[in-house]
């Protein structure tokens, strides 16, 4: 499935599982205007510095990450939610296991 089911009733949580080691992902929405993406990050695993064309939000919907945006860093924990700028360098580092969705608006 490229993307969940409309009218389909869900919780982010419950919707993507941790894999040891690793970073796993979903599609939730994807347009050419933007998508909507969940992730589940091992502790200890991350993304490196990179930018990107268009605004991301992200939302930690589970444990805690650090998110480095123009080399300034972030810790958030579930509940938090920051805006990613487009253009900005950005890294995110899982510092225990954590859950989060991401939202990309495009120009």
């Amino acid at each position: 499935m490229n993307e969940f089911p409309k009218g389909h009733k869900f919780n982010f949580i419950n919707e993507v599982e941790y894999s040891n080691g690793g970073i796993v992902s979903k599609n939730v929405l994807k347009r050419p205007t933007g998508n909507i993406s969940l992730f589940a990050f091992d502790k200890g695993e991350g993304l490196s510095e990179h930018t990107a064309p268009f605004d991301a939000v992200v939302q930690v919907i589970e444990g805690k990450a650090t998110i480095i945006i123009g080399g300034t860093p972030h810790q958030l924990v579930a509940g938090e939610t920051i805006i990613m700028p487009a253009n900005i360098p950005h890294a995110l580092q899982a510092e225990e296991r954590f859950k989060m969705v991401l939202t990309m608006i495009k120009e």
